[in-house]
This record gives structure tokens, C-alpha cells and sequence, in this order.
């Protein structure tokens, strides 16, 4: 148990510091974009249900990448 929580104030720790250093480089993290894409993604994810169904495993087209990495972090 001890151990479990060593690890999670790791973590935190980690991504407080790294929030810093990317602020000091000049970059900016969008803390709001899952946020805003979870529409979009639940749409995709929609899209490909029906073709799934439609069109069988086999056959089916789907493109599950609904994060762009760039638009997560970027210069201010």
C-alpha cells in the first residue's frame, strides 16, 4: 500500500514539474481538449459502429485516432 501511494505522489510530482519546465520553454498545455473533442470522438467511434455492422469485421474501414498530439501542446 505504501508503495502505491509513493508512486502516485511520483506522478503528481512528475506532472507538476513538467507543467513548469513547459511553461518556462514556452509552450502551453490545452488542459480543455479531451474536453472538447469528446464529441467528435464519440461520433467517429458512431460512424464506425454502423460500418461494422454494415459492411462486417472483415471489411470494415475504421480510423479510431481522434487526438492529435499538436494540438494537446503547443508554443504560446
Amino acid at each position: 500500500m505504501f508503495h502505491l501511494i509513493k508512486n502516485i505522489v511520483w506522478v503528481v510530482g512528475f506532472i507538476i514539474v513538467a507543467g513548469f519546465i513547459f511553461d518556462y520553454f514556452g509552450y502551453e498545455i490545452n488542459k480543455n481538449y479531451f474536453n472538447e473533442r469528446k464529441g467528435d470522438c464519440a461520433k467517429r467511434v458512431k460512424e464506425c459502429q454502423s460500418e461494422l455492422l454494415h459492411q462486417g469485421i472483415d471489411n470494415a474501414q475504421c480510423n479510431f485516432n481522434c487526438i492529435d498530439p499538436k494540438l494537446i501542446i503547443k508554443k504560446k
